[in-house]
């Protein structure tokens, strides 16, 4: 059984699950943030291509602020859920959590806004179809 720190839990769904490996840290054995933050855009561009039906590009990325660290071994868990969808363009609220290391302890590392665009066969912004 999965136990969060301060009872809160993840918003939106589980998106992809990755393990924190060696070559995607520092010496002292924190995971770097690009790679966090590399991993949050994955997820996204998953998330964001189902809801487009189609190619989509992370247009920006908002405020993201790392409040607990990753260490190598941790298993990093993306959560999303779709906030605003426009005419060519989503926002998604993106949450990064960290599994760690053979233990059942869920924490909270780091959440942002992505906004991803929708774009066509000759990469031009394109109409997000609707919900069917």
């Amino acid at each position: 059984m999965v136990h969060y720190v301060d009872g809160t839990k993840p918003h939106g769904e589980l998106t992809l699950r990755t393990l924190a490996m060696p070559s995607d840290a520092n010496a002292a054995g924190d995971i770097f943030g690009g790679w966090v933050m590399a991993q949050m855009d994955l997820a996204c561009g998953i998330r964001a291509a189902e809801r487009a039906k189609g190619r989509v590009v992370t247009a920006a990325v908002k405020e993201m602020a790392f409040a607990k660290p990753m260490k190598i071994g941790d298993t990093l868990c993306i959560y999303s859920h779709i906030a605003h969808v426009g005419r060519t363009s989503m926002v998604l609220k993106v949450e990064a959590w960290a599994q760690r290391y053979l233990s059942d302890l869920m924490e909270k590392v780091t959440d942002a806004d992505f906004v991803m665009v929708a774009l066509d066969k000759d990469g031009k912004p394109t109409p997000v179809p609707s919900e069917s």
